[in-house]
């Protein structure tokens, strides 16, 4: 089966009732588990970027807690795992700020994390290619984002 394209798809869903939506909505939201997050954040969290900014940190902690330190092999594994869950979060929120605001809170965890990630070149490579990403990120948004971004990036 061939994939129709975005443009397609918008084509087509214009032509669509409320209620045929609401039914396209629901169905997809069923397929995956993506889909369904996608869905809850626009609906419940969207509106309070602030309160989905607290939550995602608190899951990260939540991670970071659970992390098995028995070997860097398995500390490595965990922590891309949650660097792949931040970078899902912020592409749910498509705001360049919350964006920033999670791997600040990554990075900050990170490196205080024990056992020390300076051990591991691997995971110091992790924490320092992050630290380049919010540079980045950073130098894109509004002046008084970049001061308050940067302050924390000093920290760091």
């Amino acid at each position: 089966m061939k994939t129709a394209s975005i443009v397609d798809l918008k084509k087509e869903l214009i032509h669509k009732s409320p209620d045929e939506l609401l039914e396209l909505c629901l169905r997809l939201s069923k397929f995956k588990k993506e889909n369904k997050e996608l869905l809850t954040y626009l609906l419940f969290e969207s509106h309070d970027e602030d309160g989905y900014i607290q939550s995602v940190k608190k899951h990260i902690d939540e991670e970071f807690a659970t992390i098995n330190t028995a070997s860097y092999f398995y500390i490595k594994k965990s922590v891309r795992k949650i660097l792949r869950n931040i970078k899902k979060y912020s592409r749910y929120s498509l705001k360049k700020e919350t964006e920033a605001a999670l791997l600040i809170h990554f990075c900050q965890t990170l490196k205080d994390f024990s056992p020390s990630i300076k051990n591991n070149i691997t995971l110091t490579n992790i924490y320092n290619r992050q630290i380049l990403s919010i540079k980045k990120l950073v130098g894109t948004l509004h002046e008084d984002l970049q001061y308050d971004f940067n302050l924390m990036l000093e920290d760091l």
